[in-house]
C-alpha cells in the first residue's frame, strides 16, 4: 500500500512511516497497466525525505485526468436531491435514479479547475444555497481498472440545481468547484466499515459536522467505473467521485472564509477554505 502525494517536485511516496520523492510524472501512474507494480519500481531509486521537510499544501493527485462524478448513490443524497427540487416538480427523478440499473454520471472538472489540500474552493455569486459534498473518489487507469482512491469535494449550488435538473452543469462546474486530495491511496481501497466525515468551521467555531460509513454506498466501485468507461475512452485515466452521504441540512449555506475539512479512514484529511469563485 502506498500513499501518493503530488507536488511541483514530483511524487512523494509514503509507505508505513517512510517518505521518498520520485521524479516521475503522475500521469504515468494512470497510464501503466499495473499502477501498484509501477510504484514498487519507483520506490527503491526514489530519494528519502524527512517528514519535517514535507510541503504544507499539496497539488491535487492528478495530471491530465478528467474528473467525473456519480450522484444519488446514497439514500441521504437521494433525499437531499428530492428536497432541493420540490419547487421545480422534479423530485421523482432522483427516486427513479436511486433504484435504476444505470447510475447518474456527470462530468465534474478538468484538471485545471481542481484544487488540492490547503487550496481555496469557490461558491457562485448567483447562488443562494451552497454546500460541500464529501465523496470517496476512485482512481481509474486508462484500461478502466480501479487501482486506488482519494478524497473529493464536489462543491455544489443546491439553489441552481433545485430550479431545474437541466441546470446541473451550472450547479456543479465552475471555478473552484472541485477539490481532491490530500493523497491517492494505491494498492488498497477503503472498505464498508470505513467512514467519511465532514466538518465545517466558521470564524473558528464548528458550524456543521456529520459522517457516514461506506456501507451506505449503494453501488460497487467496479460497477461505477464500468458504467463510466462503457463506450467511452480515457487515454489518461480518470477520477470518479462516488456520491455523498453527508449533506448539511437547510438552511445551512457556505460563506467566504469557511473552512471545510473532509476525512476518510485510511486516506487522511483534505482542508480547503471558501471564497467567491469570481475572486479565485
Amino acid at each position: 500500500m502506498f500513499r501518493v502525494h503530488h507536488a511541483e517536485a514530483g511524487l512523494y511516496l509514503a509507505r508505513n512511516d517512510e517518505w521518498r520523492l520520485a521524479g516521475c510524472p503522475i500521469d504515468d501512474l494512470f497510464t501503466t497497466p499495473d499502477p501498484v507494480a509501477f510504484l514498487e519500481l519507483q520506490w527503491e531509486p526514489a530519494r528519502p525525505v524527512n517528514p519535517d521537510d514535507l510541503p504544507s499544501a499539496w497539488l491535487p493527485p492528478l495530471g491530465k485526468q478528467e474528473v467525473w462524478a456519480a450522484g444519488v448513490t446514497y439514500y441521504r443524497s437521494r433525499t437531499a436531491r428530492m428536497e432541493e427540487s420540490e419547487d421545480a416538480g422534479g423530485d421523482r427523478f432522483y427516486d427513479l435514479v436511486y433504484e435504476a440499473e444505470r447510475p447518474e454520471l456527470f462530468f465534474k472538472s478538468t484538471a485545471r479547475r481542481v484544487r488540492g489540500h490547503g487550496q481555496t474552493v469557490g461558491i457562485r455569486a448567483d447562488s443562494t444555497w451552497d454546500v460541500p459534498e464529501p465523496e470517496l473518489t476512485l482512481a481509474i487507469n486508462s484500461r478502466g481498472a480501479v487501482f486506488g482512491a482519494t478524497i473529493g469535494n464536489d462543491m455544489s449550488s443546491r439553489s441552481i440545481e433545485g430550479e431545474n435538473p437541466l441546470y446541473l452543469p451550472q450547479a456543479k462546474v465552475y471555478t473552484g468547484s472541485c477539490a481532491i486530495g490530500p493523497c491517492l491511496l494505491a494498492g488498497t481501497l477503503p472498505g464498508p466499515d470505513d467512514r467519511i466525515s465532514l466538518v465545517i468551521e466558521r470564524a473558528g467555531r464548528e458550524e456543521f459536522s456529520g459522517s457516514t460509513s461506506l456501507d451506505q454506498l449503494k453501488r460497487s466501485y467496479d460497477e461505477l467505473a464500468g458504467f463510466l468507461y462503457r463506450d467511452n475512452d480515457f487515454p489518461q485515466g480518470a477520477l470518479l467521485m462516488t456520491g455523498t452521504g453527508v449533506v448539511p441540512d437547510p438552511p445551512f449555506t457556505l460563506q467566504p472564509g469557511d473552512l471545510i475539512r473532509i476525512t476518510i479512514d485510511r486516506i487522511g484529511t483534505i482542508e480547503n477554505t471558501v471564497a467567491m469563485a469570481a475572486d479565485l
